[in-house]
């Protein structure tokens, strides 16, 4: 989920060089930072009366510096802490969402390393709009298809100033080992071998745009060896969409297919009857509707599935299907409510089952206070 107290469109918190919904706290002599941050007060209400409190904040800076007339510093960071943890809970979750450091070259294009968001969702975030859900084809640290850790990414928005509208990107990816049992490094199922990926985007006018990107990486031999998702082969993934846009309507529609990328299970429990592994080709399309009224209400309409065409054992499998519909209201530039209704169309098998893929209907309902 992305939601954004104007209009669902563009990603919360995700700011750029003098984001609109950011508070300057300093800005002098070429120098600027910004503070933002989010509260979100949400519940989740499931069909199998497994409700539950999903409420976070979020609070991050972006700061600018002015080298010289052609060179530009930034860098931004951007943190997270779950709000239904007890104070004595020592699972607490907090997390470093994005953290990155970067110059930007005037039209020659900005270069940034750190923790950052992958190339694939340049093209992902087309369909991410949704009030609460989406943006579950892939998760955080799967390769460059989210928010992931040791990115080298490489920005040129105009095409160095030859070609409006036209924006391109490549990233490259270095390699992010499994812990050892015994420590606290990521787990095996979230570890990537090195990759690279691009993007591309092109504004069509008339409030047309569409994108494209791929990534290709290598796997870590833990992936390689799991009973679901085995073999030496690479993670690739293609994916393009198309959206429109003006003052009041938004339309998108994405389709990614994937190799080796998209997840399914719990790979955190170990019960024999319980399976966890990756697809070895998966099909991902997402289609989304919204519009705003002027009275500041935005209905919420789309279409979501992962199909899953080659898991041994199992071979074409629904990994998640459902209609989503939902609205937001946006009280001012500063406070929204929303409410999102997830109908899932998955069916039950032995599969679903044993990959824990739920397939309960979710209502969510949220109040959210931004800067």
């Amino acid at each position: 989920m992305k939601l954004h107290l104007k209009y669902s469109l563009i990603p919360a918190l995700v700011f750029t060089a003098g984001g609109a919904y950011a508070a300057e706290i300093y800005n002098k002599e070429g120098h600027k930072l910004e503070l933002n941050g989010t509260l979100a007060g949400v519940h989740y209400f499931k069909s199998d009366n497994s409700n539950s409190d999903q409420s976070y904040m979020r609070l991050g800076f972006l700061g600018e510096t002015q080298i010289n007339s052609q060179l530009t510093g930034y860098a931004q960071w951007q943190h997270q802490a779950q709000l239904d943890r007890g104070e004595k809970d020592e699972a607490r979750e907090s997390t470093t969402r994005l953290g990155f450091v970067g110059l930007k070259f005037a039209h020659y294009g900005s270069f940034d390393y750190g923790r950052n968001w992958g190339v694939l969702y340049d093209v992902l975030s087309y369909t991410d709009k949704l009030p609460e859900f989406g943006g579950d084809a892939f998760g955080v640290d799967d390769y460059m298809s989210q928010r992931a850790s040791n990115l080298a990414t490489y920005r040129n928005k105009g095409f160095f100033g030859l070609v409006d509208g036209l924006d391109v990107a490549l990233q490259y990816q270095g390699v992010n080992t499994p812990g050892k049992k015994d420590s606290k490094g990521r787990a095996d199922h979230a570890a990537n071998g090195s990759g690279y990926g691009m993007s591309i985007e092109y504004d069509l006018g008339r409030g047309f745009k569409a994108a494209g990107a791929f990534s290709s990486s290598g796997r870590s031999d833990g992936q390689k060896k799991m009973e679901y998702g085995s073999g030496d082969g690479r993670v690739n993934a293609y994916s393009g969409a198309l959206k429109y846009s003006d003052k009041n309507l938004y339309l998108a529609m994405m389709y990614t297919q994937s190799y080796n990328l998209a997840q399914f299970g719990d790979f955190k429990k170990s019960e024999s009857d319980k399976i966890s592994g990756f697809a070895h080709k998966a099909q991902t399309l997402e289609m989304v509707a919204q519009y705003l009224f002027d009275f500041s209400l935005t209905p919420s309409l789309a279409y979501i599935q992962t199909m899953a065409s080659d898991i041994e054992k199992y071979g074409r499998q629904d990994l998640r299907k459902y209609i989503d519909i939902g609205a937001a209201y946006n009280f001012n530039k500063n406070m929204a409510a929303h409410i999102d209704y997830k109908i899932n169309l998955l069916s039950g098998n032995t599969f679903t089952d044993r990959a824990q893929i739920k397939r309960d209907n979710t209502a969510a309902v949220g109040l959210t206070y931004q800067f």
